[in-house]
């Protein structure tokens, strides 16, 4: 997978001059250059008070670069969002199909240990990664319905995970904590976007501790 912006450091223009860098490293650095404008603009003035034009000063890129890469705003913030989720996602399932102890260590983690284990490194990315973040989970709600499809599409993902996670399967009861799973997702959600919008990234950080305790209660 190509790197996105949740974890590239923030990028810089090219070198002015003669450069060796191909046809291709060009068109991904600008890219990046106009997706990470793209998260920090709308962290700053929200979705509707960004313009293209504020995209392409903060990426200090020229219109038709910009228009060579996306249709218009929406189409950059689409491709943005999916960008960053796809990322998120990958370093979850990374981090689930990792073993958290030695090698020696044969015993499969239990799913609280799991979940702690995945929603500590969810917090931390979306700390460290605050404008990013708040694409996914504030500015979503004004960008569209494609943009709002791919967000129920990444939450269905989640709670497709947390599933597996806590074994919820086919034994009795399991309806209804197929269930639990989305109702997590969705508090989640809405916990983690009340601390972004106040830039509590402290109150973000100490979510995990009460969150795990839910997700025990639920689906354990």
């Amino acid at each position: 997978m190509a790197e996105s912006p949740r974890n590239a450091a923030r990028p810089g223009p090219l070198p002015s001059g003669r450069h060796h860098l191909s046809r291709e490293q060009v068109v991904m650095s600008q890219r990046m250059r106009m997706l990470t404008a793209t998260a920090e603009a709308m962290k700053d003035k929200g979705y509707v008070g960004t313009s293209v034009a504020e995209i392409i000063r903060r990426a200090g890129v020229s219109r038709e670069t910009f228009y060579q890469q996306f249709r218009s705003k929406e189409d950059c913030f689409i491709q943005a969002l999916d960008a960053a989720t796809k990322q998120l996602a990958g370093l979850l399932e990374a981090a689930r199909q990792s073993p958290a102890g030695p090698p020696e260590a044969t015993r499969p983690a239990p799913p609280e240990e799991t979940f702690r284990r995945l929603l500590h490194l969810y917090l931390r990315t979306l700390t460290e990664q605050s404008a990013f973040a708040r694409l996914f989970l504030v500015e979503v709600y004004a960008a569209g319905p494609e943009a709002m499809a791919i967000r129920r599409e990444w939450q269905r993902w989640f709670a497709d995970a947390l599933a597996e996670i806590f074994h919820v399967g086919d034994e009795d009861g399991a309806d209804e904590r197929s269930f639990g799973c989305e109702a997590l997702v969705a508090a989640t959600a809405q916990l983690v976007t009340a601390h972004l919008v106040a830039d509590d990234l402290k109150g973000l950080r100490g979510l995990e501790d009460p969150l795990v305790r839910l997700a025990v209660r639920l689906l354990g």
